[in-house]
């Protein structure tokens, strides 16, 4: 056997000793897939839920794509005693666009938050501020974000469930609506790396340290709010989804993760460059994760994601120019598998995305050449804090610790 035989024989042993039991974790984790719950979908309001949901949208600035949420939220039943928006003193028209809502919408409310506290993010305080000031007779609080568009039949497909399935929270992934090449490209790689990182949803997740949850469309059942202390245990989080969720579910509530795609859009960056800025610093959830969670998940995806395509390439190459040995078919293979898997889950989460909007469409099904890019942006992201977020500026000495 040459040597150069020799030595792919030693990578391939390696990148199997490396990969293989994550590749078995990654298929353990999307094999329960099949018994995911079934999406919401959109249910008529009920007499006998008047009036029990209290909406509350933190704004900053969203001018631009406020106008479809509002328009959805004005829509929804008479489940809904108000609508508060909480504005953090934008200077773009945001307040101007909400007050001229308020002729149309006798449930809308303009309120403005109190200077942000130190030690306090932006997104966490306005929730809290609304949560402080919502009806006292509202027994669930919905957080929505500006860049939703909730379609009809939203809050109460959600307060449904909720009731049904004695949940104390529930909230929901969306349909993503994507305008240029670039995102289409992107954005699914990014999502892969939640899917690949937690697997599928649950009927009701268990584990506190592995629980999903998206603050766009987050609703809580106002008693559990109160207990925890409102969203003070998420104050300094980055992710305060994900933060405040966790820290219920470790308390004892019921809480689940659900495919909302016929329920609600988002449209939540514009373009490639926000794309990797915004979202791709978040995704990493080490604000709500131990360090060693964090960077245990980071070498998880670069074993399943980030490198399988290039070294199955590699490994190609490899036997065509060198003598065949058993490590390096083996390793060849075992990559190759993760690259189907990861085309299999590009077809999994096609309906996850609004196929009627946006121009390179095509781009989608290339996405997988993206993994690595994505996987790329967890260990950034993972390396370093945001000092930036959302037009406000964080000194570090109010970002929280790992």
């Amino acid at each position: 056997m040459s040597t150069v035989a020799v030595t792919l024989a030693a990578i391939a042993s390696a990148a199997i000793v490396a990969q293989a039991p994550w590749a078995a974790v990654l298929v353990a984790r999307l094999g329960a897939g099949w018994r995911r719950p079934a999406p919401l979908t959109p249910q008529p309001s009920r007499p006998e839920n008047l009036a029990k949901v209290s909406i509350v949208v933190p704004t900053l600035n969203e001018a631009r794509r406020l106008q479809p949420c509002l328009e959805g939220l004005m829509r929804q039943g008479y489940e809904v005693r108000e609508i508060l928006v909480v504005d953090s003193h934008s200077q773009d028209g945001t307040a101007e666009m909400v007050q001229a809502a308020q002729d149309r919408e006798p449930r809308l409310r303009l309120e403005f938050d109190p200077p942000l506290p130190p030690g306090w993010v932006g997104r966490p305080w306005a929730l809290q501020t609304g949560f402080c000031r919502v009806h006292p007779r509202s027994e669930w609080i919905l957080g929505i974000d500006a860049d939703t568009e909730p379609q009809p039949g939203l809050v109460a497909s959600l307060l449904e469930t909720a009731q049904r399935e004695e949940l104390d929270l529930i909230s929901l992934s969306p349909r993503f609506v994507l305008k240029t090449g670039g995102e289409w490209w992107l954005q699914p790689a990014l999502l892969l790396t939640l899917i690949y990182r937690f697997g599928a949803a649950r009927s009701v997740e268990t584990w506190p340290e592995r629980i999903l949850a998206n603050g766009q469309c987050l609703l809580i059942r106002r008693s559990r709010l109160e207990a925890m202390g409102g969203y003070q245990v998420a104050a300094s989080s980055f992710c305060d989804d994900v933060t405040l969720v966790r820290a219920a579910a470790a308390a004892g509530a019921r809480v689940a993760f659900r495919d909302g795609s016929k329920v609600l859009k988002v449209r939540m960056y514009e373009g490639l460059a926000e794309t990797w800025r915004e979202w791709g610093r978040s995704l990493d959830l080490k604000d709500a994760t131990p360090a060693a969670q964090v960077w245990g998940d980071v070498y998880f995806l670069w074993a399943v994601q980030g490198l399988p395509l290039p070294l199955f390439g590699l490994g190609l190459i490899a036997l065509t120019v060198t003598s065949p040995t058993l490590p390096l078919e083996i390793a060849t293979f075992l990559n190759g598998l993760l690259v189907l898997i990861r085309w299999g889950m590009t077809l999994a989460i096609a309906p996850a995305y609004d196929w009627q909007t946006g121009q390179g469409r095509w781009l989608f099904w290339l996405s997988p050449l993206a993994d690595s890019l994505a996987a790329l942006r967890i260990t950034l992201s993972s390396w370093q804090r945001p000092q930036q977020w959302r037009g406000r500026t964080y000194p570090a000495k109010t970002q929280p610790l790992v």
